[in-house]
């Protein structure tokens, strides 16, 4: 018997969006291309290198570790694989502390809220009701979600690899630290603050979220699709590399993506179903 992807109450029915593979190579690539790239990042001689390349390199690095987070929100929703749940949350969690030793039980508990209660003082995401800037909100959003275990679990790992691996500072806070924090604005700016700062006309729906209307090339690249916000909130379950086809879709064009997927899942059935 086939197992279902998670439901929030929120959660307006997408059927049968995820196809049964692609969320796993999906997530396995994007793990592969963080862990490959960091590695050897870690190995660059700094002072030896154009000063323009190793801009590239912590930009293309920190889109990675966006991946990562991204990749992790996808699982949430049981969007990785919706067929082998303990894989999915196996890969969420793996990738959350990949990303910076967050815990994937915590954060599904949030999002859980912040689909629940979106744009309300229920939202962990939300502003704090009074500083509504770009800044504090930014604040109050990574103090809802640092903790010192995480912390700790950082400062390990660093001291580790600095001191016993024999890795170089300079390398590891270009190239491990520096992208983890910039990856969290990515994530805030274009995944938060842009999709969910109320509008002059204020909310047009409960789901207090707006689309950012990108073309697919720059939605992508400034937060794997996540300015199409509303179409998210909408349907939660549909995964990042989906979202622009919900975009763009029309009755008909949403009608065609069901079919597909629903041949998908057939042949997966038929191929090799998961108990």
């Amino acid at each position: 018997m086939l197992q279902k992807s998670i439901v929030y109450p929120s959660q307006i029915p997408f059927e049968n969006s995820i196809h049964p593979y692609r969320g796993i190579t999906t997530a396995i690539a994007i793990i592969g291309i963080w862990a490959v790239s960091l590695i050897l990042l870690m190995t660059v001689n700094v002072q030896d290198t154009n000063k323009i390349a190793i801009v590239a390199a912590v930009l293309c690095q920190t889109f990675c570790y966006t991946g990562l987070f991204i990749t992790a929100h996808d699982a949430m929703h049981g969007a990785v694989s919706s067929y082998n749940l303990k894989l999915n949350h196996f890969i969420g969690s793996l990738c959350l502390f990949l990303y910076g030793g967050l815990t994937y039980k915590t954060l599904l508990k949030k999002h859980w809220q912040h689909h629940q209660h979106p744009g309300t003082e229920n939202d962990p995401d939300f502003h704090d009701g009074k500083h509504q800037n770009v800044i504090a909100w930014y604040l109050h959003f990574m103090k809802g979600y640092w903790s010192w275990k995480q912390i700790i679990i950082i400062m390990v790992v660093y001291n580790s690899l600095a001191f016993l691996a024999h890795v170089p500072q300079i390398n590891l806070i270009l190239f491990w630290i520096t992208p983890s924090l910039l990856s969290s604005l990515q994530l805030f700016y274009f995944g938060t603050f842009e999709p969910h700062s109320e509008p002059i006309t204020g909310y047009t729906d409960s789901s207090h979220t707006r689309t950012i209307s990108r073309p697919a090339w720059l939605s992508f690249l400034t937060c794997y699709h996540f300015g199409y916000h509303e179409e998210h909130h909408q349907y939660p379950n549909v995964p990042w590399w989906q979202l622009p086809k919900v975009h763009n879709a029309d009755s008909l064009q949403l009608s065609d993506i069901n079919s597909d997927v629903d041949k998908d899942k057939q042949e997966a059935q038929t191929a090799a179903p998961v108990q």
